[in-house]
């Protein structure tokens, strides 16, 4: 006698549980990433700048150029970074919407 056959049903429950789980992921990722950020645009341009004007970049002290220019940089590169990521997240979790055009 064989047992019997066992569905896979998807619950509202089920859902609501990957539902949670996306946007815990999505959560995670925007902490690190604005983390990141103010480490970079505070940190580097504000905190640390005495000591990273020691270090000389492109001719600019390292803590000058964190406060006018690098912090504006690594913002962009972080929208890159979390664009990517989304995409991955979206993918994983089944709500990307490649295709749906």
């Amino acid at each position: 006698m064989q047992p019997p056959e066992v569905k896979e049903e998807t619950t509202s429950k089920d859902i609501s549980g990957r539902s949670n789980d996306y946007w815990k992921a999505n959560i995670a990722l925007l902490l690190k990433l604005l983390a990141i950020w103010f480490v970079v645009s505070f940190g580097a341009g504000i905190l640390f700048v005495d000591e990273l004007n020691t270090i000389e970049f492109f001719g600019v002290k390292l803590g000058f150029w964190f406060a006018q220019q690098g912090s504006i940089y690594v913002f962009v590169a972080l929208i890159f970074v979390y664009t990517s990521a989304m995409r991955r997240l979206d993918r994983k979790y089944g709500v990307d919407d490649e295709g749906d055009a």
